[in-house]
């Protein structure tokens, strides 16, 4: 009986210690995947960009296009999608491969309803861990 509750003891303080240990890198990545949806979807293109890395050494790709340099994405969204062209944003079927200790892949699928207009397709991250948290540093999106 006493083996039994010892047992049940370091289990229950193990779990304690979990519940307190910082978020893993899955776990901040998907949550950096959440703040940018529900920034996307209040409307706040520049809270969505937060995450993306402010240099010109971003690259993202969609269809036959290359763009490069975050102010240069900004201003593609800005085009695009600003106001009320943004619509509700959501993630499906996320794949996140850590690839070391500061590099992430993410694969996923992406779905905007604008108006009742349906669009969607799919994306491939890179992401890098910056002292400032994870950010995206390559999109391929189609």
């Amino acid at each position: 009986m006493k083996k039994c509750f010892a047992g049940l003891l370091i289990l229950g303080f193990f779990s304690l210690s979990l519940a307190a240990a910082p978020l893993g890198p899955t776990r901040e990545i998907l949550k950096v995947l959440e703040l940018q949806k529900e920034a996307w979807n209040r409307g706040d293109l520049e809270g969505y960009m937060a995450y993306y890395w402010k240099s010109d050494q971003l690259t993202f790709q969609s269809g036959a296009n290359r763009v490069r340099g975050w102010e240069t994405l900004m201003e593609r969204y800005k085009e695009g999608y600003s106001g009320d062209r943004m619509g509700q944003l959501d993630f499906s079927d996320l794949e996140v491969k850590v690839l070391g200790r500061d590099y992430a892949l993410v694969l996923g699928r992406w779905n905007v309803d604008i108006k009742g207009e349906k669009k969607g397709g799919v994306f491939t991250l890179v992401l890098k861990k910056f002292p400032e948290g994870w950010r995206i540093i390559h999109d391929h999106t189609s």
